[in-house]
C-alpha cells in the first residue's frame, strides 16, 4: 500500500519520523495512526509525522516493527473531517505595526497584500514553537518578508506574522521575530474548553479584513 513507501527514521530513544512529505498526507496518516491507542503522541512537522512511544513498553526495534504493520494494515484513506475557520482581522495599525513598511519595502499597497493574504487558501502545516501557535502554508511567495532582526519580547495573543510563504497565529502573549501584519478579532484559545486551543494541524483557514476596513 501506499503508506509502506514512507522512511522511517528513529528520532531519539523515544520517538520515530515518518519521512511522508507535505501535504494532507500527514493529518490523514495522524489521524489513522491515533485510532490505534499506541502511541504517546503523534505530531506533524513540515515534511514529517513524529511518532512518540513509551520506552518502558516498546524497544525502538519494536516500536519500528508495529509502527510499519499500522501503516500497512491501515485502511485506504477516507474522507477525514476538514475543519475550516473563517477569522475575522484588523490588518496595519497597532494590531499589525509591520504592514506599513512591509508595503513599502515591496513597492505594494497595504490593500494589495491584504488582498494576497485574504484570496491564500490557507491550511495549518502544524503547531509550533509556543503552545498553539499555527503555521499557515499557503501564501503567494511573492510577499518577500524575513523575520524581524530583533525579536519582539512580547507579541499580543491574536497576533498575525507573515513571512515568505507563510502566516503564523499567536494564540497566546509571547515572545516572536515574525513580521506583524495584523490581529485575529477572535479568541486563538479558551482556557475553559475541553480543546483550548481553536486550530489544529490540518485544517482549513481564511482570514479576511473587518467589515468596513
Amino acid at each position: 500500500m501506499m503508506l509502506q513507501k514512507f522512511e522511517v527514521v528513529s528520532c531519539g530513544d523515544d520517538a520515530l519520523r515518518i519521512l511522508c512529505g507535505p501535504g494532507d498526507i500527514r493529518h490523514d496518516l495522524a489521524a489513522r495512526l491515533s485510532a490505534s491507542g499506541s502511541w504517546t503522541e503523534i505530531v506533524p512537522g513540515k515534511q514529517d509525522l513524529c511518532v512518540a512511544f513509551d520506552p518502558h513498553a516498546f524497544s525502538l526495534d519494536a516500536a519500528r516493527a508495529r509502527l510499519l504493520k499500522e501503516m500497512s494494515t491501515a485502511e485506504p484513506s477516507t474522507a477525514r473531517e476538514r475543519r475550516s475557520h473563517a477569522l475575522a482581522v484588523e490588518f496595519g495599525g497597532a494590531g499589525g505595526p509591520d504592514l506599513s513598511e512591509l508595503a513599502e519595502r515591496l513597492a505594494l499597497p497595504q490593500t494589495g497584500i491584504i488582498d494576497m493574504i485574504e484570496e491564500a487558501e490557507l491550511s495549518v502545516d502544524m503547531l509550533g514553537f509556543t503552545p498553539g501557535f499555527a503555521y499557515l502554508s499557503g501564501l503567494d511567495e511573492a510577499v518577500v518578508s524575513e523575520r524581524l532582526g530583533t525579536p519582539r519580547t512580547r507579541v499580543p495573543a491574536g497576533s498575525v506574522g507573515l513571512i515568505t510563504g507563510q502566516i503564523g497565529l499567536y494564540a497566546l502573549d509571547g515572545p516572536g521575530g515574525w513580521p506583524i501584519v495584523g490581529k485575529v478579532q477572535s479568541a486563538l484559545f479558551d482556557k475553559g474548553a475541553a480543546d483550548p486551543f481553536l486550530l489544529r494541524a490540518g485544517d482549513r483557514v481564511v482570514l479576511r479584513r473587518m467589515a468596513g476596513r
